[in-house]
């Protein structure tokens, strides 16, 4: 086993973080504030760049997928996966957007039908066709090709070239990473994942509370949210303890088997037949309008354009924070595969179980406020899955079985983070210390804590969309080196068949 080496890496990323949960502490207003401008700079300057770059990134992994550099194996020839394909999805999908999906799923299709249309008027027929459109699009492969990108790179270095499980070791082929600009790469990395696992920390605690709130009479309010921090923390850092074997394997086997009961649940005592021609004639309507939807901009109207900066870009950049922590988790469980199977298995089969999931928990609010039945819209965010439930049998039972799902995927997602940012600070050591893991852990639970005191939700959004700004560079600068590396083995591959070919006419 090889032993981990904590470095600069993980102390200046821990002063960072550190000193962030200092200001929030003691000065939330001036945090609010600051990554309040930050912000709104990025999205207004730079939105058309997130469009560019993630749509860039999907192009790539589709033509992994057709190209012949797709045989190649992320490690040695005769390596084979450690995990089977259904234990291997359920890990990836729980750690890639599990907390985000329940938290969604039947708020955003509901409140662009409702609220908020990206180009219909609101309550019409097409608004609910516009709103599960722009629903697939903002969970689909634009996401799942982030994740992709940032994980093929990881795995093909750390497994095919034994390089060290680092974001900057993946950059050696263009650059040299040995010194300071390799370990400010590992910082920026370090402070994105923080940024981006932190906000969906934030965002199951928030529903968890809405759920306890929508119940009960608790308050729905921040010290409740500090409180199920507190709770869970304790549990995923128990969890962690029990290493990647044991304790997160358990737990994405058991997200997946409450989230599809509860998927089964709506299903069958839900809209059944709506729900299934809304996802059919959603997707068509998704690879029809992909192109258009992927560089959408509307730079000439001023309200289309805040609701792409509220939603596309922040999504663009929720995924972006977030593809360091699930890049590195889902590299370190793909070892074996090739990487046509790894690209095509990531972007398409994560998309498509949440285009279902969406269209059956959308559908179902969609359904209940164009009816007249509840207005789901005008529930907080955290509540509308709540107010689903209320209308159907068993809803209170089924809502407990959800926070329970929020739960074990909030302790998924914190447990396979604490793995990550070990990894990430201790040279990339595929076994980080339980010391290591578990300061990572608190870290990653104060984050959460403080960005929701100086702000909310709006704290945690805001933080996400700074953070990762300058790792969408680096992972531009990662795709190069992948491609530099693959052209190598190539050519290699194909130099050695001719010395062998020589060799044998001589013979």
């Amino acid at each position: 086993m090889e032993k981990a080496k904590v470095g600069v890496v993980f102390y200046i990323s821990v002063a960072i973080l550190v000193l962030a949960v200092l200001v929030g502490i003691f000065a939330p207003d001036a945090l609010e504030n600051m990554t309040s401008n930050a912000q709104s700079f990025i999205s207004t300057r730079f939105g058309w760049y997130y469009l560019i770059v993630v749509s860039l990134f999907v192009l790539v992994c589709l033509y992994i997928i057709v190209s012949p550099y797709g045989k190649i194996k992320l490690g040695k020839p005769d390596d084979k996966p450690e995990y089977n394909m259904a234990t291997w999805f359920a890990m990836l999908f729980s750690a890639g957007m599990g907390i985000g999906l329940v938290f969604w799923g039947a708020a955003e299709p509901v409140y662009h039908y409702a609220t908020n249309s990206p180009t219909a008027e609101v309550g019409t027929d097409e608004a609910i066709k516009e709103a599960m459109r722009f629903t697939f699009f903002h969970w689909g492969i634009h996401a799942w090709g982030i994740y992709a990108i940032i994980a093929l790179c990881l795995a093909y270095f750390k497994f095919r070239r034994d390089a060290r499980g680092t974001v900057s070791s993946t950059l050696n082929t263009i650059m040299n990473t040995e010194g300071t600009v390799g370990k400010i790469i590992d910082i920026i990395a370090v402070t994105a994942t923080v940024s981006g696992v932190a906000t969906t920390l934030g965002f199951g605690a928030v529903q968890i509370n809405g759920g306890i709130s929508f119940m009960t009479n608790i308050n729905n309010g921040f010290w409740t949210q500090f409180v199920i921090i507190v709770v869970v923390t304790i549990l995923f850092l128990l969890s962690a303890s029990t290493g990647l074997d044991k304790g997160i394997r358990i737990l994405s086997n058991t997200n997946m088997v409450i989230a599809s009961f509860l998927f089964v649940f709506v299903l069958i005592f839900g809209p059944t037949l709506y729900s299934l021609n809304i996802f059919t004639d959603t997707l068509g309507k998704y690879v029809q309008t992909l192109p258009a939807m992927s560089f959408r901009l509307a730079p000439l109207t001023d309200e289309a354009r805040d609701w792409i900066d509220n939603w596309t870009i922040f999504y663009w950049a929720w995924w972006i924070a977030w593809s360091p922590f699930v890049g590195t988790f889902i590299a370190r469980v793909s070892k074996g595969r090739t990487l046509r199977q790894f690209t095509a298995g990531v972007l398409f089969v994560p998309s498509l179980v949440g285009f279902l999931w969406f269209s059956v928990f959308g559908g179902a609010s969609i359904l209940l406020e164009s009816e007249g039945t509840a207005a789901i819209s005008e529930l907080a965010t955290e509540e509308a899955l709540f107010g689903v439930f209320e209308h159907y049998p068993f809803g209170i039972i089924m809502s407990i079985l959800a926070i329970g799902l929020i739960g074990t995927f909030f302790i998924t997602s914190a447990d396979s983070a604490t793995f990550v940012l070990g990894m990430q600070t201790s040279d990339g050591s595929l076994n980080p210390t339980k010391k290591v893991k578990f300061i990572w852990g608190i870290l990653l639970s104060a984050t959460a804590i403080i960005l929701l005191y100086s702000g909310g939700l709006q704290a945690l959004e805001n933080t996400m969309i700074v953070a990762a700004f300058p790792f969408s560079v680096i992972i531009l600068l990662m795709i190069l080196a992948l491609f530099k590396a693959l052209k190598e083995e190539k050519s290699n591959v194909k130099a050695e068949k001719e010395h062998k070919k020589t060799n044998s006419s001589k013979g």
